[in-house]
């Protein structure tokens, strides 16, 4: 009897700590290491990569159940093309239109894993106010304890192309290519409980 009280309790012991490993973890984005940035080419000439300064939102992983999603918001008055005029004129009307639609996001519907690595994710882009179907591929990925923070944090790279006319963005195609590869460089901070 005792016996098998002991072998119940391992049991259930064994359940709990294989929950506890499959609980989803949330990391929160680190926009002083996060760099979504976009390249198209211009004119024939060269291929041209401009930045966003400013990006926040959440990650979510249970590598163990491999399920995940993604909530990102960037900031399109932060948009930085390295010149201050061009950046006005970037977000005039024809392109991102700021004044009316200040915020670029993107919300996943699904993830892809291979063994416990995420290789893709599928979700909403939405650019000046136009919603679209895009699946991110993810070139890198890594999660491990941060050096300096002391807590874990996961890294990853993602890129995607579109084509901006289908976000009310065509002025000047094709002299200006339509497509643009999408790139983010998102790194992440392992949410820590609420104070008390």
């Amino acid at each position: 009897m005792k016996r098998l009280a002991l072998v119940t309790a391992l049991a259930a012991l064994a359940a709990l700590a294989a929950a506890a490993q499959a609980a989803p973890v949330t990391y929160v984005i680190d926009n002083n290491h996060t760099y979504p940035h976009f390249t198209y080419n211009h004119l024939g000439y060269s291929n041209q990569t401009h930045t966003f300064d400013k990006t926040r939102g959440k990650i979510t992983l249970d590598r163990a159940a491999k399920t995940g999603s993604v909530d990102v918001s960037i900031d399109a008055t932060s948009v930085n093309t390295g010149f201050a005029l061009f950046n006005e004129h970037i977000q005039a009307a024809d392109y991102f239109d700021t004044a009316n639609h200040p915020t670029i996001t993107f919300k996943s519907g699904t993830m892809k894993f291979k063994g416990d690595r995420p290789v893709s994710v599928a979700g909403d882009l939405t650019i000046k106010g136009v919603t679209r179907p895009v699946t991110l591929t993810i070139t890198h990925f890594k999660c491990q304890p941060h050096p300096m923070l002391k807590v874990e944090a996961c890294g990853a790279n993602a890129t995607t192309k579109l084509k901006r006319s289908a976000f009310n963005m065509g002025k000047n195609v094709p002299y200006v290519s339509d497509e643009v590869t999408l790139t983010l460089a998102i790194e992440a901070i392992k949410e820590q409980p609420a104070a008390q």
